[in-house]
C-alpha cells in the first residue's frame, strides 16, 4: 500500500486536522513506516496459534467489598484551608 498526499489529506480531513507541507511529508513517512511494519508481521506463519483475547487467565479479579467506617464531616474539613463548617470553599473558576 502506497501512502500519497491524497491519503494524508483524507485522513487529515477525517480527523479534522490541518497540516502544512512539511508536516504532511513527515506524516507520510511515518505512515509508510507503520504500513511496512504491519506488512512485515504478515510474513509470519501463525497457523496453529490461538488468538490472544486477554493478557492473563484471571477472570474478574475484584476485591471483596468490606464495610468500613468513615470519617466525620468535622474530621474531613479539619485540614481544609477554607470551609464554612459544612462544605469546602474554593475560588470561583467559572466567570459569567
Amino acid at each position: 500500500m502506497e501512502v500519497n498526499d491524497t491519503m494524508v489529506d483524507k485522513i487529515a480531513h477525517l480527523a479534522r486536522l490541518q497540516f502544512n507541507e512539511a508536516e504532511k511529508a513527515s506524516i507520510k513517512t511515518d505512515l509508510q513506516r507503520m504500513i511496512a511494519f504491519v506488512e512485515k508481521l504478515n510474513e509470519l506463519d501463525t497457523t496453529g496459534v490461538a488468538p490472544l483475547l486477554h493478557m492473563s487467565d484471571n477472570i474478574n479479579v475484584l476485591r471483596v467489598d468490606e464495610i468500613k467506617g468513615s470519617i466525620t464531616r468535622e474530621e474531613g474539613l479539619k485540614n481544609a484551608p477554607l470551609h464554612d463548617g459544612e462544605f469546602f470553599k474554593v475560588p470561583k473558576v467559572i466567570h459569567k
